[in-house]
Order: structure tokens, then C-alpha cells, then sequence
């Protein structure tokens, strides 16, 4: 699977992000549009950047609010995704992540949201791009990736698919099961990230307290294990919205993202192939302390 990373997961200018996930061996980065406009280059630029640094642009996102909005704002809606792909095709990128509606505004009716998909998908499929629906665990009216694949499965359109996010399935507590309804091959992306289980809200929640795979307490080696299991062999790419992690160094947090992908490899390989030889070799066994030292700390 190809390894990637927003650009939200790290801190710093988009440049230096860029340097060190690439530094870090990632093969692919999301672009996360706050990063790309405080950026005081092009898009075309960063676009070359990416190539550069031999990464693969993912995913551009996010385009927000989009699905079921009132007839009187359908062709605003439609004119923005417009210049989003205006966007990618300057970045060198063919998939858009699209998040559930969370505008008041929104409409809940499915036929709506179907018929607004299929539109948006024969517009990306125009310019050779495709569109990721992702359910946001706060969505107004879709907060469920069964929803958002029964929407995807309705729209029945080449350039359409879905695009799934740990936090968002886990935080709501969506059987992972419930993944071996989809089809594989309508999954543009997954999105992985842990957390600790709090009680609070999912927005507060997710934007403050995710973490890598294996540092929370998200079932995320089963979650990532049935998707290997019903045939996803595409991008995992972390989205790590983290208040620590964003005021740390960036070459640090995405050595450590790496890592963290490799270990959650790993588990997903010892749960699905006891008997293969696993990624990682095992953990070290301390057999005995030599040394203790003691501080202090000074009045």
C-alpha cells in the first residue's frame, strides 16, 4: 500500500512540510487547502514541488458543503468545485475529497444529494478527475460511511467513490464489519488515524486529539485488517489533527508518522498471516538493569 500524509499533520510552512515527509520516505501527501493558501507560491509550483520531491499528490481537499444545498445556492456550489478543479489540475492530482454537508443550509433529501454527486461526477470525469465522498462523524445529514457508500452506490458513476477515515467510523462506534459491504475498488482512499477515547464532542474530538496508529485507543489494526481482507490495496494516508503535533518539528512528527505506518503493517500482517514472517522484528527483551539515575529537579 502506498504510504501517505496530509500536510495538515505536520507543522511549518508548506515547503518545509513537504521536505520532510518527503525526507521521511512517504510516497504520497494530501494537500490540505489551508496550507496551499498561505503558501505565497502557485499552485502549479507546488504542484512541480511534489514531483520534485518524489511524492504523489493524493488527494486535494477539502471541498466542504457541497451535497443537497437549496436551488438558490446549487450553482454556487457547483462553480466552487469548478475552480477546485481548477486547483488539482494545477497540483497534478485527480481526486478531491468531498466531506458530508455540515451547512445549515443543507437539505437532507437523498435524491437531491444523489443527483448532485452524479452532476459533479460528469463534471470531474470531463477533466480526467474523480471525486471522494468522506463522511464527517459531524455531518448534518451524512455522518456514517454506510450513508455516504449508499449515496456512492446510488450515484453508480465511474468517477465517483468513496473515501473512508478511521476516526470517523471509530469515533462514531460504526461496526467495522459493516466495511465488508463496500466495494473495494469504489474506495478512492482511506484515511487513518487513532485516538484516546474521550467523551466530548466528535469535531472537538477530532481536531484536537488524534494521534498516530498505535497511540490511541481506536480498534485501527482491525479496521485497516478488514479492509486489506475485502481487497483495498490502495493509499493509506494519515490526517492527524493534533495541537502537540502541529507545535513540534515537523521532520520529527513525520519520521514518527512513518514509523507508525509501518508498525500498523505489521499488526495487520501478524493478525491476517500468523504464520508469514512479520515486517518488524520482535520487540527487544530487557534482561537486567545496569544503571539508574536519579535527578532531583532544583527549589
Amino acid at each position: 500500500m502506498l504510504h501517505s500524509i496530509a500536510t495538515v499533520s505536520v507543522s511549518g510552512p508548506l515547503d518545509s512540510k513537504l521536505w520532510a515527509i518527503a525526507e521521511a520516505r512517504f510516497e504520497g501527501i494530501e494537500i490540505y487547502e489551508n496550507d496551499l493558501l498561505s503558501h505565497p507560491g502557485s499552485a502549479r509550483g507546488v504542484g512541480a514541488m511534489i514531483r520534485e520531491l518524489g511524492l504523489k499528490c493524493t488527494v486535494f481537499q477539502p471541498f466542504r458543503d457541497f451535497e443537497g444545498m437549496p436551488p438558490e445556492l446549487r450553482q454556487c456550489v457547483f462553480d466552487r468545485a469548478e475552480r477546485k478543479f481548477d486547483v488539482m489540475q494545477e497540483l497534478g492530482t485527480d481526486l478531491v475529497l468531498v466531506c458530508s454537508n455540515v451547512s445549515p443550509a443543507a437539505l437532507g433529501d437523498r435524491g437531491r444529494i444523489v443527483d448532485d454527486f452524479y452532476e459533479l461526477g460528469e463534471r470531474a470525469a470531463a477533466r480526467g478527475l474523480r471525486v471522494g465522498f468522506e463522511a464527517l462523524a459531524w455531518g448534518r445529514h451524512i455522518w456514517d460511511h454506510r450513508d455516504a457508500w449508499a449515496i456512492v452506490r446510488a450515484v453508480n458513476h465511474p468517477a465517483v467513490g468513496l473515501i473512508l477515515d478511521s476516526f470517523h467510523s471509530l469515533a462514531r462506534a460504526v461496526p467495522i464489519e459493516s466495511l465488508r459491504c463496500i466495494d473495494p475498488q469504489k474506495i478512492f482512499l482511506v484515511q487513518i488515524a487513532d485516538a484516546p477515547w474521550l467523551t466530548m464532542d466528535p469535531l472537538s474530538w477530532s481536531r484536537h486529539f488524534r494521534c498516530m496508529p498505535g497511540q490511541g485507543d481506536l480498534p485501527v489494526v482491525d479496521y485497516v485488517s478488514t479492509l486489506v481482507e475485502i481487497g483495498y490495496d490502495g493509499a493509506l494516508s494519515l490526517e492527524i489533527f493534533n495541537d502537540r503535533f502541529r507545535a513540534s518539528a515537523a521532520s520529527a512528527v513525520a519520521v514518527d508518522g512513518k514509523r507508525s505506518l509501518t508498525f500498523l503493517y505489521d499488526q495487520v500482517q501478524r493478525k491476517l498471516r500468523p504464520h508469514a514472517p512479520p515486517a518488524l522484528a520482535p520487540n527487544a527483551t530487557c534482561r537486567g538493569v545496569e544503571f539508574i539515575e536519579f535527578c532531583q529537579p532544583c527549589p
